[in-house]
């Protein structure tokens, strides 16, 4: 009976109900893209490298480690030589290892020297492998593959030349032994879409003519010759392990922290980013409070609908209360609008939230690299859900109980 009377109340202010229906819907839609977004990003940010099992470097933090060596922030503070490189890559448990070269910049981006191993073993996104969306990987010793946010910035394309700067900040150039574009990678809204990417040769070859910084006066060796040298590195910045069973991970990264040589230090890619993570993770607390303030803010605009309202339909309340009704089945009216109200809000901001997702997938994926997944609603969205519906309930309880105390004589009164 209730229930039959909340829903023609509802249809009799069709009008106001919608607008605070859409006004629910609308912030919760907001709260549950929010919501996919913060898990896309989170889960984007874990798939950065995938498939790696160890990363190597110079002793220091774990953290600074994977800083320099995946996100290229910061500089490592000591390399890897040659030899202990080679000693590594030749253990047992090594299955595949990949040497990362840096120091270079190119207009703000980071030149990385590494090998073709690096296109075949790198991965991203739970598996993903890198893809070109032109050109081809590296050929030649002055080859370069780009990034696609490098390319989209600065309006490259296959066969472009390009000029890599000695250091991050230098206004030094390798000018006399210029790079071919060879390919434009494709998207993967990782730090590699903001990388140059060379071949370990390249990086000796432009540094063959530099001693300390600076290069050697009147030295310009041609490109002809350094094809023809012997262009071995004597050291490299960090290294990507894959290992033979992952049953071999923690003992192979005992060995290399213990490495005798020289201090290496070797990290677990997972732990490191959940290490950085909990860095910047206030983020995302701050992006959930402000969605959540957009909730909060509907509902107690539903609220005050309600308390304005309460004028209009104290002659409503009284006929009611007259034809038997008792004062706790107006209450109880009230409250059962409002849950109406915003479950209705709740289940259309859900239908608004993916249909969004639908149009906004393939676009958010070309732009960003960031992969917001269309799947039923979780069982946090759920409890999101039932939330709102009993937060509009608590909300309403302030006008249901003035309702309740108006008295049948106020209400039949007539004003002149």
């Amino acid at each position: 009976m209730i229930l039959r009377l909340a829903l023609a109340s509802l249809a009799a202010r069709a009008l106001t109900v919608a607008m605070t229906t859409l006004a629910i819907a609308l912030s919760v839609a907001l709260f549950l893209g929010v919501e996919k977004v913060r898990t896309g990003a989170k889960a984007s940010f874990a798939d950065t490298i995938s498939g790696t099992d160890l990363i190597v470097g110079a002793r220091s933090g774990s953290v600074q480690l994977l800083l320099y060596s995946v996100f290229r922030i910061g500089n490592a503070t000591n390399n890897v030589t040659w030899e202990s490189y080679l000693d590594i890559a030749a253990r047992p448990e090594v299955e595949w290892i990949v040497p990362i070269s840096l120091g270079d910049s190119h207009r703000q981006f980071r030149v990385m020297g590494t090998t073709e191993a690096f296109f075949e073993r790198y991965r991203y996104r739970q598996g993903r492998s890198l893809e070109m969306a032109e050109g081809e990987g590296l050929g030649d010793l002055f080859d370069a593959v780009v990034g696609a946010e490098v390319a989209a910035t600065l309006g490259y394309s296959v066969d472009d030349p390009i000029v890599v700067s000695h250091g991050l900040a230098s206004f030094t150039d390798h000018d006399d032994h210029p790079f071919r574009i060879a390919g434009v990678l494709e998207r993967t809204g990782t730090p590699v879409d903001r990388t140059v990417i060379v071949s370990l040769e390249a990086i000796e070859a432009i540094h063959v003519d530099w001693r300390g910084g600076a290069q050697i006066p009147g030295r310009s060796t041609p490109a002809e010759t350094l094809r023809g040298m012997d262009l071995t590195p004597g050291a490299v910045t960090a290294a990507l392990v894959g290992v033979e069973s992952p049953l071999q991970t923690f003992a192979l990264q005992r060995a290399i922290n213990e490495y005798p040589e020289e201090p290496l230090l070797a990290v677990l890619p997972g732990v490191a980013l959940q290490e950085l993570w909990a860095i910047v993770g206030v983020a995302e607390t701050a992006l959930l409070g402000v969605s959540a303030m957009v909730v909060v803010t509907a509902l107690i605009g539903m609220m005050a609908t309600l308390f304005s309202s309460l004028n209009e339909r104290r002659r409503e309340m009284a006929i009611f209360r007259a034809m038997g009704a008792r004062p706790l089945t107006i209450l109880a009216l009230l409250v059962l609008e409002a849950m109406l109200t915003a479950a209705l809000g709740a289940g259309l901001g859900l239908g608004l939230l993916y249909a969004g997702l639908l149009v906004a997938q393939p676009l958010v994926d070309a732009a960003f690299g960031l992969w917001l997944p269309i799947e039923p609603p979780a069982l946090r969205e759920l409890w999101v859900l039932l939330a709102v519906v009993a937060a509009g309930a608590i909300v309403s309880l302030l006008p249901a109980i003035r309702a309740y105390k108006l008295s049948l004589a106020d209400g039949m009164m007539v004003r002149t």
